[in-house]
Parts: C-alpha cells; sequence; structure tokens
C-alpha cells in the first residue's frame, strides 16, 4: 500500500498549519479545537518549515513551566523534518514513525505540503489490507 492510497481518504482540509510566529498557547487553542496532535509549521501555508505536536508542548510545560505559552511557535517547533511522499510505502513509512516514536509525518510533493499522515492512518490502511489478504485467501481455500 503506498501513501497516495492512504491520502484519498483524507483532504487536504485536514492539514492544519500554523504560522511560526504564533504563541505557544495559541497554537495548543487550535490543537485542542481541532481535536488534533500536530500542526505543521508553515511561514507560505504550502511548505513545511516545521512540526508542533501537543507532545512538544506538554514537555516543554513539564520543563520550564507555563510561561513557555507565551514564546512562539518557532522557538518549539521540531525543524528537521521526516517526511514522505505519495509513492513511499506505507511499510516504510509506519517503519520510520515506529524507529523515530513520532505519529504525523507530512506528505510532500516537488516540496509542497499536500497532506499529513497519522500513524493511526497508516495502522488503519495496514488493518484494511490485511483483512482483504485474508478475504482472497479465504476464497481461494473455499474455491471461489
Amino acid at each position: 500500500m503506498l501513501v497516495s492510497q492512504i491520502l484519498k481518504t483524507k483532504s487536504l482540509q485536514d492539514v492544519v498549519t500554523v504560522s511560526p510566529t504564533l504563541s505557544i498557547a495559541e497554537a495548543a487553542k487550535i490543537l485542542s479545537e481541532k481535536r488534533i496532535g500536530t500542526v505543521v509549521v508553515s511561514r507560505d501555508g504550502s511548505t513545511a518549515d516545521g512540526i508542533l505536536s501537543e507532545r512538544d508542548i506538554v514537555r516543554e510545560i513539564g520543563a520550564r513551566g507555563a510561561g513557555c505559552l507565551a514564546h512562539t511557535v518557532e522557538t518549539l517547533m521540531t525543524t528537521k523534518l521526516v517526511t514522505c511522499s505519495q509513492e513511499d510505502a506505507a511499510d516504510g513509512v509506519l517503519q520510520q514513525m515506529t524507529d523515530g516514536r513520532f505519529r504525523h509525518m507530512p506528505v510532500l510533493k516537488n516540496g509542497a505540503l499536500i497532506g499529513v499522515i497519522s500513524l493511526g492512518d497508516v495502522v488503519k490502511a495496514k488493518l484494511l489490507e490485511l483483512a482483504m489478504e485474508k478475504d482472497a485467501l479465504e476464497g481461494m481455500i473455499m474455491g471461489h
């Protein structure tokens, strides 16, 4: 299964971007309101300059206290992004997420942000793929 197949179940509207100059408190509010775990940080709304997760915010509050909420997103965002393309295999993406211990990955096409896939999206796709294989094997065994 390819990332492009996973993206078909999502829309670009599912991708939430924020400006790097937004405050951490404002970003946390967006995460809460949208009920999402990650926002892509983008200066222009179409490229991925960084990523900020709820985990990043919680860790910073734990380390420095609530005062960090007044800082800007760019002070806390992850800038060394791990990204994928539509042509990447879900297995490889799943392995990267597992090894890197992160749950969201921006999908880029020619440097432009076209989506974000989550660990849950990849697992759901893999389970669907396994169910289809199971059905095919049962059909072969039954002579269908």
